[in-house]
């Protein structure tokens, strides 16, 4: 057997390269669609369980860590969402530098840090706490401020601002 195939059936090969790295039932892409659509077109502070609604539908039933941006405007409205690294199911590598780079190109004036624990378990790790840090420092050297950091389960949603860690 060729190594780019894998075996679908006994008679069939399936080129990896078609293969959907990953992919959502059609509802949830359309419910996607709905919540960046109301977040976008109201002032994100003024409903903030919409914001943790539309970060879980977007992570939780990842099977790998992704750390992903919400870009925001002066009046914090939403700019874009962005997934920014991609990890594996205990750990994300993710670089202050790119964060700042992005917010620099889209003109943010805030931002809304994620990820997502596949484990389940919402609460930050002491490498969380510093990647944290460590971010809202190299933003506020260009006058971006951090809101917030989420950590996302398929149940909970962790909050740094909320629990004082931020």
């Amino acid at each position: 057997m060729p190594p780019s195939c894998i075996p679908r059936n006994d008679t069939d090969l399936l080129p990896l390269s078609t293969l959907p790295i990953y992919t959502r039932p059609k509802i949830v892409q359309q419910a996607l669609r709905l919540m960046e659509k109301s977040i976008r077109d109201t002032p994100l502070l003024t409903s903030p369980q919409a914001v943790r609604d539309y970060l879980r539908l977007r992570l939780a039933d990842r099977p790998h860590e992704v750390f992903g941006v919400l870009f925001l405007t002066a009046q914090h409205q939403v700019i874009e969402f962005v997934e920014m690294f991609r990890g594996t199911l205990t750990q994300t590598s993710v670089y202050p530098r790119e964060v700042v780079i992005e917010a620099l190109s889209r003109n943010a004036a805030a931002v809304i840090l994620t990820h997502n624990h596949p484990s389940g378990k919402p609460d930050p790790s002491v490498a969380d706490e510093v990647l944290t840090h460590a971010i809202k420092a190299a933003l506020a050297v260009v006058d971006v401020d951090v809101l917030d950091h989420f950590i996302v389960t398929r149940r909970d949603v962790y909050s740094f601002a909320e629990n004082r860690k931020l």
